[in-house]
């Protein structure tokens, strides 16, 4: 089921069930439970939409907290209602119950994101300002990281006759798919498949390296603090095409070979049932992308005030109403409002 089928089909649910039915939802005490996303941008907009249905439309609210797959699973079996952040064509559990009829995809939290393999910029280009000379001054591609000279570059600390390739935490949809990917491009004896405990462990081993100015090779996406604050290069890899993806991600594919990232596409999942018996929350959602430029600078605040994703939606709600505001009723919005004073 593709995305344009997946909204004729969440439009639908949406018409048939009547607006009417969000409010008996949250007034007969059910609880909206929210997959408790870890990264960044997921857990600020989880908090912001989770404030919203609670203070705007008197809803129960709860996060879940989990692994990617974990909340996914928990979502088509209606154990969670919203996924606020899913990444569209990465996940076996999600198109599979997209097709089934058991989730729906209701609106794009943001648009015009993108997610590859990093160096910093200083590997290929120097920083003169920090006096540090380039180390790999030709390093454009892929294809390249499997040269000794590259991978001595990226010497891991610990078995340092491999590279170290820093991948996402266990558990996450972008740690399987780079791991797929270390194998189609035949790097994975070559480099050591490094996937931190946590997404800040994941931040914290990429600022350590970029302020000492070492050179680091990892997987990264936007929007995140991260490639608002950094001075990075994502490194070129062959053109992506439908069937080399559809093979990458599948658990059932070759993996004989490999490209590159297909467009971001990014939704807020939610559990059908749910759709159905409050539609006019999900609605909420429809409406509620949030500016790209304005969640790489929440996200930067975030880092750099030592913030979790709740702080930040308070902030968000507090000083960008023009935003939010167009999402919800006035009346919501008023009460919204009223709740921050």
């Amino acid at each position: 089921m593709n995305f344009l089928r997946t909204s004729v089909v969440f439009s639908a649910l949406l018409l048939g069930s009547g607006a009417a039915n969000a409010a008996s939802y949250c007034e007969s005490g059910n609880t909206v439970k929210f997959a408790g996303l870890d990264w960044e941008s997921g857990s600020f907009i989880t908090e912001v939409v989770k404030t919203i249905f609670e203070k705007g439309y008197g809803c129960n609210v709860e996060s879940v907290p989990g692994t990617s797959v974990v909340l996914e699973h928990g979502t088509v079996t209606n154990d969670i209602q919203v996924f606020a952040e899913q990444w569209l064509g990465r996940s076996d559990t999600w198109t599979e119950a997209l097709a089934a009829g058991k989730v729906v995809n209701a609106g794009k939290p943001f648009v015009d994101a993108s997610e590859g393999w990093f160096v910093p910029d200083y590997v290929v280009h120097g920083d003169k300002e920090r006096g540090i000379e380039a180390t790999a001054p030709d390093l454009k591609s892929v294809s390249q990281l499997s040269e000794q000279k590259i991978i001595e570059l990226f010497a891991d600390p610990e078995e340092p006759s491999k590279g170290r390739f820093l991948n996402c935490p266990s558990g996450w949809s972008c740690e399987g798919l780079s791991t797929v990917k270390l194998k189609a491009y035949g790097l994975d004896q070559a480099y050591i498949n490094f996937r931190p405990g946590t997404g800040t462990a994941l931040d914290a081993a990429i600022a350590s390296a970029y302020s000492q100015g070492e050179a680091i090779l990892f997987y990264y996406w936007s929007p995140t603090a991260v490639m608002g604050r950094y001075k990075l290069l994502k490194l070129e890899e062959p053109a992506y095409s439908d069937d080399c993806w559809k093979d990458l991600s599948s658990a059932k594919g070759k993996h004989d070979k490999a490209c590159a990232f297909p467009a971001v596409d990014v939704a807020y999942g939610v559990n059908t049932e749910f759709a159905k018996a409050a539609p006019e929350l999900v609605e909420i959602l429809s409406k509620a992308t949030f500016p790209l430029n304005e969640v790489n600078a929440t996200l930067a605040y975030m880092v750099d005030n030592h913030l979790d994703g709740a702080v930040a939606a308070k902030n968000f709600l507090k000083t960008k109403g023009d935003i939010w505001g167009e999402w919800v009723s006035p009346e919501a919005k008023a009460k919204i409002e009223e709740s921050l004073k």
